[in-house]
């Protein structure tokens, strides 16, 4: 029998997390400069399109099929073949695969949406399509399998992933398949594109803030549908995660504007929407096992740590133009971290006990092999696929297309036409005006 009310909140689950890619492309639009725009929002919002082709044919299949020694699944449901009919979940809280899917191919989606980030206004846009198709097939999947496909969960007797069955890492939401592999394949992508022209030394200031505010509001929005969605069922621990990512958001915000008016003096529009993103992402991996006052706790040392490592990059040289690392990787590395200490039962029967309600560290070194394991394997296979398609088909756009406009090289538009026409003489009220 299909429970009818958790059916419903993970469809509306899944409508809001589809909403944080569109919420996404106005948080990346609004940080970079005008001449920009267009071509940033467009290879954010491509992945709607690109990644639902590449889920029905065989993502879902590679993701949630039967696991090929733990690290990807088989082609069983390629297609999506019969998956109208069956039903998945424990008894009293099934729901229609399709609904599952559904809600599984939207973090598919935002995740490589996030590495637009890392190559933010000079990136090609049919290469980057490429690069969609392949990172997707070659990273993402296994690694969704690995944490996200619980043995048994799709069918009687099907294994799942590693990370969850064998490891028993805690990740309610993402923190490795989405947060840390985003962080880590930025990285991979950087480095092969290199800097922009004039980076560091010509400073590259936002365009639009209100934007950037709007973006992250979104984001925020969606983020409950991503982390209280992932509790499969409208149940206590769906409350429980939604309590704690908007305590997480709002205390990533605090930490993250107390470390900018500390180091510049100003709190500004910008740090209080990336604290609340990273607040976000700190919270990911133990929405659904930490209390409230855990997950306010994780999202201040997530807001403090990220705001922190903005800097990283500077140092190290590299141009990961919108902080993908400092805010996805790093936070999202932290917050694994963070659920060995803070994980209780008390919040979920089904976690387990970190560090500060007596679990001692069994969990924390769980947390901290799945946390490296989705860092390694990213960096790793994200390098090698950037480099080839780079030499191939050439991901960045060459020096004057960066220059002169990316917007108008690679899609011939402007987002702004500020283009005065000459108006006509003769009217009172334009001769008054003259």
């Amino acid at each position: 029998m299909i429970d009818t009310g958790d059916t419903a909140w993970l469809l509306v689950s899944a409508a809001l997390v589809m909403l944080m890619t569109p919420g996404l492309a106005l948080f990346y639009g609004g940080m970079v400069r005008s001449r920009s725009v267009l071509n940033v929002m467009m290879l954010t919002f491509v992945c709607l399109a690109v990644v639902g082709v590449v889920w029905l044919l065989y993502g879902y299949s590679l993701a949630f099929g039967d696991s090929l020694g733990g690290f990807v699944g088989d082609l069983r449901f390629a297609g999506l073949h019969g998956a109208g009919a069956k039903l998945v979940g424990p008894a009293g809280h099934q729901v229609p695969l399709l609904a599952f899917a559904a809600f599984q191919l939207m973090f598919a989606v935002i995740t490589v949406a996030l590495l637009v980030g890392a190559v933010a206004e000079r990136a090609r846009f049919w290469p980057w399509l490429v690069f969609v198709v392949g990172w997707v097939t070659l990273v993402y999947l296994p690694l969704a399998h690995w944490v996200f496909a619980f043995d048994g969960f799709s069918g009687p007797g099907m294994a799942g992933g590693w990370l969850v069955n064998k490891l028993h890492a805690l990740d309610f939401a993402g923190g490795t398949a989405v947060e840390v592999n985003s962080g880590a394949a930025a990285v991979a992508l950087a480095l092969v594109v290199g800097r922009r022209h004039g980076w560091p030394r010509q400073p590259v200031r936002p365009h639009n803030l209100p934007f950037v505010m709007l973006g992250a509001g979104l984001l925020w929005f969606g983020w409950f549908g991503f982390n209280a969605g992932s509790a499969l069922a409208a149940n206590g621990v769906a409350a429980t995660s939604f309590v704690n990512t908007t305590v997480a958001a709002g205390t990533g915000v605090l930490g993250w504007l107390v470390i900018e008016q500390a180091r510049d003096g100003k709190p500004t529009t910008l740090g209080a929407a990336s604290g609340a993103v990273a607040g976000l992402v700190g919270i990911t991996p133990g929405c659904g096992y930490v209390e409230p006052l855990g997950a306010a706790a994780i999202g201040l040392v997530a807001g403090v740590v990220c705001s922190l490592a903005i800097g990283l990059k500077y140092k190290l040289g590299l141009d990961d133009s919108l902080d993908v690392l400092a805010v996805h990787g790093i936070g999202g590395f932290a917050g694994l971290l963070l659920v060995g200490l803070f994980a209780t039962k008390g919040a979920n029967d089904a976690g387990a006990d970190g560090l500060f309600y007596g679990g001692g560290l069994d969990q924390l070194w769980r947390q901290a092999v799945a946390a490296v394991a989705a860092l390694g394997y990213s960096l790793a296979v994200t390098f090698v696929l950037a480099w080839i398609i780079h030499r191939a088909l050439g991901l960045r756009a060459d020096r004057e297309s960066e220059l002169d406009g990316i917007d108008e090289a690679e899609h011939a538009e402007s987002a702004y036409d500020l283009a005065v026409l000459p108006s006509r003489r003769g009217t009172g009220a334009e001769q008054g005006v003259r």
